[in-house]
């Protein structure tokens, strides 16, 4: 790490935004996909450091933490509770229901009713949690009407389980069919430097006032790679490519919420100090031309 920060809390310096008008977070958060075993599947090789991520990213200002019921499955949703119940009030929540899993790296959509019932309940006592803040319906199902899943959603809402609705993995169209169906308060798309062909649902978002969760922050490609743009941008400001590639999903937009996820305390501080590196006009023209 060759940046250095005077911010002993340094997720505080990417500035906040609100999700839903009632719930203000600050815009680096973490994804805790990545303290479950390989393939997303099973524990972590070394549970202590998983703890030990998760307790550091509240001493970091880390106030938002994102998981799902399928991380494992139920192993992150575990872990968090487990490292971090009770929880401050501050910190936000956010899960998600609608994939199942077959093993190591295999997923498939479930957004029936009943399973996301299921799901949901199943999330509210892994977390230790009487409502959820924000939850996500994970992917769109082919074979369930979107009306049908986030009809499942709304009544959770209303029977007090969850607060917020938030939808992951959709186009535009779908972003609007849902919004015809009830407020949502964030949307969690791929997205990154290298990929942005969710620039469309991002656009919506902005102009919704949506919080825009990209996964797959750090992805970069080539332009990470020596000579390439990003790595050149990143070498001329004392930073890594990782750091550079989460500064401009900062610029980008005051809409998006990055979750860089990771199993090691060492990259965690290295991801969060990127809120501290403040890109130029001249440095996000570069980017944004690659």
């Amino acid at each position: 790490m060759t940046l250095s920060t005077t911010n002993t809390r340094p997720a505080t310096a990417a500035g906040t935004l609100e999700l839903g008008g009632d719930l203000t977070v600050n815009r680096l958060g973490f994804g805790a996909m990545r303290i479950t075993g390989d393939g997303v599947w099973g524990p972590p090789a070394d549970r202590e450091t998983a703890t030990s991520v998760l307790q550091r990213c509240l001493e970091l200002g880390v106030d938002c933490i994102d998981t799902a019921d399928s991380y494992g499955p139920e192993v992150s949703e575990e872990l968090i509770a487990d490292a971090l119940a009770p929880y401050p009030d501050e910190l936000v929540i956010a899960t998600k229901g609608g994939m199942r899993r077959d093993g190591p790296g295999k997923w498939r959509p479930d957004c029936r009713p009943e399973h996301l019932r299921d799901a949901c309940e199943g999330s509210l006592r892994r977390l230790r949690l009487d409502q959820i803040p924000l939850y996500q319906l994970h992917t769109v199902d082919p074979d369930v009407p979107l009306a049908e899943s986030l009809g499942t959603l709304v009544e959770l809402r209303d029977e007090g389980k969850i607060r917020h609705i938030g939808v992951s993995n959709v186009d535009v169209d779908q972003l609007s069919q849902a919004l015809d169906i009830t407020p949502v308060v964030s949307v969690q798309n791929r997205y990154n430097v290298a990929d942005r062909k969710s620039e469309p649902v991002l656009e919506r978002c902005e102009a919704e006032g949506i919080a825009f969760i990209p996964w797959f922050p750090l992805a970069a490609g080539d332009m990470a790679k020596p000579g390439g743009p990003l790595h050149e941008l990143a070498r001329a400001h004392g930073a890594s490519p990782a750091q550079a590639a989460l500064a401009w999903l900062l610029a980008r937009s005051p809409q998006m919420l990055p979750i860089p996820g990771t199993s090691s305390v060492a990259h965690l501080e290295e991801n969060l100090v990127a809120a501290e590196l403040h890109l130029s006009a001249e440095d996000m023209a570069v980017l944004d031309a690659a």
